[in-house]
């Protein structure tokens, strides 16, 4: 059996991306995993993950002490251990390079990559699913089935997403659930209000996000009085039960878009300022991306600018609540 280290310390979606190299990992023996404080809930129940150490790193790990903390935490002997540095830069590969770590396994165009060992050249246009699982270097190719995320929920989430529900006299019913929020303004997109409002007569339409999309969530309420609204009353596993439960989620280019993936719900995408082909499009069986295609200013951003660049957002404002509704109807009837 081999050990491996995996440091995965970007967004939540990069997390929850990252559980398919766990699993053809964790086929050769036990995985720990450094991960922020905000996505190490989603690992609580993993059955790949033998170990989950959160790295603060800008919180009470931030400087020289808690770096040091972080080496004497993943200190190895282990002349055979190997680290993943799924995320690339100095600090990760410096990590794992002073806990002991003689193999260092990273992507050759990432910033840390004088730390490691051996470095992957990414292939353009996989997705970063599929990006992350070839550090591994298994000799076959990976199947669909292999890259698609997954989560696993406890118990008690499940418990908690039925209490939510029960208080808003919805169990039972048939769900739509929609995440209006993003951390980057411009990949909000404007019109989820007027959508919810035409959906609310093929499903019980329920709002997801956390507590940060709350004023977007009372906004979708107003048009659709019947919404539930779900922000910032569940965990992040909490948040995947309940998608997982849903007949489709309309979201951004988002966490919940990957939550969804992992939880094979079928995903209506909306992509703005972002493309699908920076490799984080949904992997769920059934899907669709909603954009405006022929616009020569897109991509403008890696994760969103703050507000347009040119003034006109029109890569938000030109795609209209009637192609999002025929995106997500089309998906209801296929699964009936």
């Amino acid at each position: 059996m081999t050990s491996s280290l995996i440091v995965q310390t970007s967004f939540i979606g990069d997390a929850v991306l990252t559980t398919p190299l766990i699993a053809e990992l964790a086929r050769r023996g036990p995985v720990s995993l450094v991960v922020t404080r905000a996505a190490a809930a989603l690992f609580a129940h993993h059955p790949g993950v033998s170990r989950v150490i959160v790295y603060d790193k800008r919180g009470a790990d931030a400087g020289v002490r808690g770096f040091q903390r972080m080496v004497r935490a993943l200190r190895t002997d282990d002349r055979q251990a190997v680290a993943y540095l799924a995320q690339g830069s100095h600090r990760s590969g410096l990590l794992a390079r002073a806990a002991g770590y003689r193999e260092r396994v990273g992507f050759a165009t990432s910033t840390g990559r004088l730390w490691y060992t051996t470095r992957i050249t990414p292939t353009d246009g996989l997705h970063h699913a599929d990006r992350l699982w070839r550090l591994a270097r298994s000799p076959d190719a990976p199947t669909a089935d292999q890259l698609r995320p997954r989560l696993y929920p406890a118990a008690r989430d499940e418990a908690r997403v039925e209490v939510l529900l029960n208080e808003h006299g919805a169990l039972g019913e048939p769900l739509i659930a929609l995440a209006p929020g993003s951390v980057w303004a411009t990949k909000r997109w404007p019109f989820f209000p007027a959508l919810a409002r035409d959906l609310s007569a093929l499903g019980r339409v329920v709002v997801l996000g956390s507590e940060a999309d709350s004023a977007l969530a009372r906004d979708i309420a107003a048009a659709s009085p019947s919404a539930i609204d779900a922000t910032g009353q569940l965990s992040l596993l909490g948040s995947a039960a309940l998608i997982a439960r849903a007949r489709v989620l309309v979201t951004n280019d988002s966490a919940p878009l990957h939550l969804a993936s992992a939880m094979n719900t079928p995903t209506v995408a909306i992509f703005g300022p972002t493309v699908t082909r920076f490799g984080f499009g949904p992997l769920a069986q059934r899907s669709s991306i909603a954009e405006v295609s022929n616009l020569a200013c897109r991509p403008c951003s890696a994760h969103g600018p703050a507000t347009c660049p040119l003034g006109h957002f029109r890569c938000m404002l030109d795609l209209l609540p009637d192609r999002v509704l025929m995106a997500t109807t089309a998906l209801l009837n296929e699964r009936r």
